[in-house]
């Protein structure tokens, strides 16, 4: 699970765990760390790993490590991403590395990481966190729109060369979801203003407001389960309304 330290990964980790999936938790600082304290403590089974997932070195080493400490890789989700406000003119060749090293490279790298491991055991399940931003246009979202229709195609290119050899990859896309970094994105480009552009979120989705990262994770598992054994190839919207106003 990269992305684990917190919001949807940590939901998603959290909640597997609660299952009794053994978890890895990734991330780039020791919020990983937390997440899987946390997972211990309520009685659960979980280890955690510091990891760029943009950095190659980094990647192979964590996943080499996660293969000797288990044995095998059942299940990667890759929920590590980054942001970006703006238009293509507010957006600089700086922004657009920036946000394809995390949210497109760290995909790649993981998933080959993972489907080398997979392989060799028979197989796995690969779910990675796309948006509702690479199914329809959203405002001012230029180079995160991109970077997530680039894990929408990836997940379908996935999907299509290793069905017959036991690797299911869907992907999840979400509409706007309370996590903390919705709260630090409001704090920072709307001090003062945060309650009114709160409104304006929760009023993007039909349903009226946004999502909850519990939410999220409940269609991860489904996905991740036997259950959906039948289901490869796929993006899942869960967007309270978006794509039928």
């Amino acid at each position: 699970m990269t992305g684990a330290g917190s919001g949807i990964g940590a939901a998603i980790a959290t909640l597997f765990a609660r299952q009794g999936a053994r978890v890895v938790t990734l991330d780039r600082n020791d919020t990983a760390e937390s997440t899987a304290h946390a997972i211990r403590a309520a009685g659960g089974d979980a280890v955690a790993f510091q990891c760029d997932v943009s950095s190659p070195d980094d990647v192979t080493r964590t996943f080499n490590a996660v293969a000797a400490d288990l044995g095998r890789l059942d299940i990667l989700v890759n929920n590590a991403g980054i942001a970006h406000v703006g238009t293509i003119e507010h957006t600089t060749a700086g922004d657009l590395d920036r946000l394809y090293a995390v949210n497109v490279k760290g995909v790649f790298l993981c998933s080959k990481a993972a489907v080398e491991v997979m392989l060799g055991q028979g197989g796995g399940v690969i779910l990675n966190m796309a948006s509702i931003a690479s199914l329809v246009g959203v405002h001012e979202r230029f180079a995160y729109s991109m970077t997530k229709g680039a894990v929408l195609t990836m997940t379908m290119s996935l999907a299509v060369d290793y069905v017959k050899r036991g690797i299911r990859c869907n992907c999840i896309c979400p509409a706007r979801v309370q996590t903390p970094f919705v709260d630090g994105y409001l704090r920072e480009n709307y001090p003062g203003r945060e309650a009114e552009m709160r409104r304006k979120l929760e009023e993007y989705q039909p349903i009226g407001r946004m999502g909850t990262p519990e939410e999220v994770a409940a269609l991860a598992l489904y996905l991740c389960s036997d259950e959906a054994s039948f289901v490869t190839g796929q993006a899942y919207p869960i967007d309270g309304g978006v794509l039928v106003s």
